[in-house]
């Protein structure tokens, strides 16, 4: 039977270089063994990259093009876009084993040997030299560049104590102590933010990537390696930390760009996924649609916020992180309360500022301001961007001739009334704390169809966060939730909700 017929189960009963032989097998190169695969794959009209939502027709076709051209690769992007994940999903494209000489630093094909010891081997031992199976989920190998990365790290080292031991020069191949990337050979080197790597270490680098020479203290060494280089960097690092030098950069034959979720349904779907929720009674929580693109909103808001730091970038893992704070919050209410389920509350988001905080870098301004407070500010600008989907705007129905149909509730506020809506009271006290307000249920039942009737307190509790953005109502932060005001007599308040917040309390 041929090589390339065998099953995996066939392939392991090899155990020596000349059953090997007698099998058809045929080196190949790994970039050509990419190719091969995902030639296949497409084909078969099967996802190589699953899972990876929003790049189908942007970021998905660039690097199955470089793949299919035997690029090197660099995926530039800034953090939280996939550029880690997609390098190791490339595994995927590798054949599940492949033969190697047992025992070698190198990995060396036995049909191909590269070391000094797969050689002498085989001279030595002929058809009757072992082999060994390499699977492809062992064929990945990442590095994160730091300033304090050396060449000995990835290129490798004289050994004196290997040398003093075996008796031989500092110009003998014996002595030298391999780095990563000649034990990659064979797999896929990933080098994690390559503009921090410093320019002496890349230099290092470009003439592996075309050469084939390394050279390790004066003893330089033809060692044609075979590897697929993955890089990833972000376009801060070519500014404020570093750059990838002009030789290396000529020698990455693709650069690929990647971006954040285009649309609230791609983040959803993606937040949906990486969501650890393992062991969370998430059957008995119940989140409103709603709830989920204001999660994705918030992100929307801090990427274009003039307190967020535009080259830094807001992280996916902020959604994911956010999302899991959320039921995190809904699931100490049904511990509090000892109720068997209950219904995220717009209140519940207080729960997400922690999640908020250590995802953005904050420009000078927004540093002035406190973290907390930016945090708290782009919830609500979430709320108000998302606020007209569902209802019209406040600020336009008061200068219609026809009315404003938030007249009702607005006028008890301005007799005095306040409202605490706090995030951690039972569902039943939440919703008797809604029902007070006069109007508010008639507003959400006329204005949104097919209303679940277990939302129903949650759109009404959305509309006074949406009045409040619009400058309808004032709203103060307290310890345990929200508090609404007439937005008249709170100018008279000196506790008003922003001049309140402190970034340092527990929430």
């Amino acid at each position: 039977m041929e090589y390339h017929k065998l099953t995996s189960r066939d392939l392991l009963k090899i155990k020596t270089l000349g059953e090997l032989k007698a099998s058809g097998y045929r080196p190949i190169s790994i970039k050509e063994e990419l190719r091969k695969n995902l030639i296949q794959k497409i084909k078969k009209k099967e996802q190589v990259f699953e899972g990876i939502w929003g790049y189908e027709d942007t970021v998905i076709p660039d690097i199955e093009r470089a793949i299919l051209s035997m690029h090197n690769i660099n995926l530039l992007g800034l953090r939280g876009q996939a550029k880690t994940r997609i390098a190791r999903m490339m595994t995927l494209l590798l054949d599940e084993f492949i033969p190697v000489v047992e025992g070698s630093e190198l990995n060396d094909d036995p049909l191909a040997p590269l070391s000094s010891f797969a050689k002498e081997l085989i001279k030595t031992k002929g058809d009757h030299t072992p082999i060994s199976w390499w699977h492809r989920e062992d064929r990945y190998t990442e590095k994160l560049a730091t300033p304090d990365v050396s060449v000995a790290d990835l290129i490798g080292d004289v050994d004196p104590i290997k040398a003093a031991t075996l008796k031989l020069s500092y110009n003998d191949e014996k002595v030298i102590h391999y780095g990563l990337v000649p034990r990659s050979n064979r797999s896929i080197f990933v080098i994690n933010e390559l503009p921090d790597l410093q320019a002496r270490i890349q230099v290092a680098l470009f003439n592996i990537l075309q050469e084939g020479d390394i050279q390790i203290r004066g003893f330089k060494l033809r060692l044609p390696l075979d590897i697929q280089f993955v890089f990833t960097a972000n376009p801060e690092d070519y500014t404020n930390r570093g750059s990838i030098v002009t030789p290396l950069k000529d020698r990455i034959e693709s650069q690929i760009i990647t971006h954040y979720p285009k649309s609230i349904e791609i983040g959803k779907r993606i937040t949906a996924q990486e969501a650890k929720l393992e062991g969370k009674p998430i059957e008995n929580i119940h989140v409103p649609e709603l709830m989920r693109d204001l999660i994705e909103q918030i992100a929307i808001e801090a990427r274009k916020s003039e307190y967020v730091d535009e080259k830094s970038g807001v992280s996916a893992r902020l959604t994911i992180s956010a999302f899991e704070n959320l039921i995190s919050a809904a699931e100490r209410r049904l511990y509090l309360n000892e109720e068997e389920s209950t219904v995220i509350r717009i209140a519940d988001l207080i729960g997400v500022i922690p999640a908020i905080t250590g995802k953005v870098e904050l420009v000078y301004e927004g540093e002035q301001e406190g973290a907390g407070l930016v945090a708290y500010n782009l919830i609500g600008k979430a709320i108000r961007t998302l606020f007209t989907d569902y209802f019209p705007s406040p600020e336009q129905k008061k200068k219609d001739k026809e009315g404003n149909p938030y007249v009702i509730p607005l006028a008890w506020f301005g007799e005095g009334n306040a409202l605490d809506i706090l995030a951690s009271t039972s569902d039943k006290e939440y919703k008797s704390s809604l029902q007070k307000v006069p109007g508010l249920e008639n507003l959400v039942t006329a204005m949104i169809k097919s209303l679940p009737e277990k939302e129903k307190e949650f759109y009404m509790e959305f509309l006074l966060h949406g009045l409040s953005e619009y400058s309808q109502l004032s709203k103060k932060l307290l310890d345990t939730g929200m508090q609404f005001k007439d937005l008249f007599s709170s100018m008279f308040d000196m506790d008003a909700s922003e001049e309140d917040f402190d970034e340092e309390d527990d929430y």
